[in-house]
């Protein structure tokens, strides 16, 4: 009877000291390890997200680039910080849904590691052809590859990465052949194809948008479910391929053990900053849509693009450089 008193004692001072400890957040400048350089989409995304979330939050944000190996130790890095709120990592599609399968030896467990705190934005992909190409939609391209299997071809951005991942499934569940040129990043491959050398490139939108606006390269669809106000009109990959969904997604983590009542507090400022219509607008400049909702709903999302990686890396036998 004793014990069970003090057990129950020392359970209530420990809720205590947890609630305590999230009135009293922050008291401090927090972390945002951004496992990419400084200056590329993600850093961008990020710092754009950190002014906000420490708005809501009260305290200044300070961004880490801690980048190298596709992400991964960055990642690493934040999932051995202490778990006490001032240490979030600003996750991506490559970290956490790709990574863990293309990398068996990866220095952290992408659930068992890590809490998920939100998840932030998606930045849906374009589909580019050259203007030369007789392809004015994706019916039309997947008739003309299967017309002619091995003979087109599509850049990537290298072996393993996300535009590699998306139009290998692209080519899975249009039943083509199309040959893999992996170029050191799209920036480099689209010179090609605007010469025509290149048969097709999926791109991120704010890299596409000058190059279709100047009458350089057509664009047939995007990668997301929907259709998207960051491309007017513009048709889904889906809308030909039943089901086809490809984005890049970005999210926030914390490391494993973080209390429920600072997992709360992050989730419920973060969820806030992404309700202003003036971040909404930032994120749409750089090609993302503002997504937010619940730890458990992130969770669900990233473990079920992780499975739908796993099988394409598998069937496709891709492996990273």
């Amino acid at each position: 009877m004793l014990m069970a008193t003090l057990l129950g004692v020392l359970g209530l001072l420990q809720v205590g000291h947890a609630q305590a400890q999230a009135l009293a957040y922050p008291s401090k400048p927090i972390r945002l390890i951004i496992p990419f350089p400084a200056g590329g989409a993600t850093d961008v995304l990020g710092r754009a997200i950190s002014i906000r979330l420490g708005e809501k939050l009260g305290t200044s944000i300070v961004v880490d680039n801690k980048p190298g190996a596709g992400g991964t130790i960055g990642s690493d890095l934040a999932a051995k910080a202490v778990a006490d709120g001032y240490t979030l990592l600003l996750a991506t599609s490559s970290t956490h849904s790709i990574a863990p399968t293309l990398n068996p030896k990866l220095n952290y467990d992408p659930d068992g590691d890590f809490t998920p705190i939100a998840h932030v934005a998606n930045a849906p992909n374009v589909v580019l052809v050259p203007l030369s190409s007789p392809a004015k939609n994706i019916e039309q391209f997947v008739a003309l590859a299967k017309s002619k299997p091995g003979a087109l071809n599509y850049a990537s951005s290298g072996n393993g990465t996300v535009v590699h991942l998306q139009t290998e499934l692209f080519k899975s569940m249009s039943g083509t052949f199309i040959t893999h040129i992996p170029y050191r990043g799209t920036a480099l491959a689209i010179p090609d194809l605007i010469s025509g050398k290149i048969d097709l490139l999926i791109d991120s939108i704010p890299s596409a948008l000058p190059h279709i606006h100047g009458g350089k390269v057509r664009a047939l669809a995007v990668t997301s479910r929907q259709r998207t106000a960051l491309m007017g009109d513009l048709p889904t990959v889906a809308e030909t391929l039943k089901g086809y969904e490809a984005v890049t997604w970005f999210g926030l983590f914390a490391p494993k053990h973080l209390s429920p009542e600072l997992t709360a507090r992050i989730n419920t400022a973060i969820n806030e900053a992404l309700a202003e219509p003036e971040l909404r607008a930032q994120l749409n400049r750089l090609g993302a849509e503002a997504v937010g909702g619940t730890p458990q709903a992130f969770a669900t999302h990233y473990r079920r693009e992780r499975e739908q990686w796993k099988k394409v890396i598998a069937e496709r036998k891709i492996t990273a450089e």
